[in-house]
């Protein structure tokens, strides 16, 4: 009797665990985390915390902007690489991003607006050539909280006037 019991609760485990589908989430675990794209991203970057944690706004943690030199840093960078475009328009461009706890950047994503903020492309050749350079950027800083450093998500949306940049934003 023992052994049938034994025998039907090992069925009835086995049988419930062949039909057990495996629950894939089809939605990020936060609102705006950017999922990694094996076409997109670099496969040596790592975030540094585990996948099912939540990922910092860039405005969470330590108050500043967390670049070596602030924003003025970037700024006085980026006028010197003389970035533009020949097609005279208006818009912006932003480059979102991840920072992680050793200040590696990646998963990079592009979006282009009018100046009515309705998203088209305005030039791909220059939100290339901005993406290209906000991947340059090599002095941001990892956020801390309670002492330990963490990764946290950052933007930089680029004011488009006359196809040159005018501002950078945050």
């Amino acid at each position: 009797m023992i052994k049938t019991v034994y025998f039907l609760a090992l069925f009835s485990f086995v049988l419930m665990s062949c039909q057990t589908e495996k629950n894939i989430n089809k939605y990020p675990v936060t609102v705006g985390d950017i999922e990694f794209d094996e076409k997109l991203d670099d496969p040596d970057f790592k975030k540094c915390t585990p996948e099912k944690l939540i990922s910092l706004q860039y405005y969470q943690g330590e108050k500043g902007f967390n670049y070596k030199g602030e924003k003025l840093a970037i700024i006085e960078k980026l006028q010197k690489e003389k970035i533009s475009s020949e097609t005279k328009m208006n818009g912006y461009i932003t480059v979102r991003f991840l920072v992680n706890c050793e200040g590696k950047t990646g998963l990079f994503r592009v979006q282009q607006m009018n100046e009515d903020l309705k998203e088209i492309v305005l030039d791909k050749e220059l939100g290339d050539r901005l993406l290209r350079f906000t991947k340059s950027l090599d002095g941001w800083i990892p956020q801390k909280i309670k002492g330990f450093k963490t990764g946290y998500y950052q933007y930089l949306t680029y004011k488009i006037e006359n196809g040159k940049v005018s501002e950078v934003l945050p």
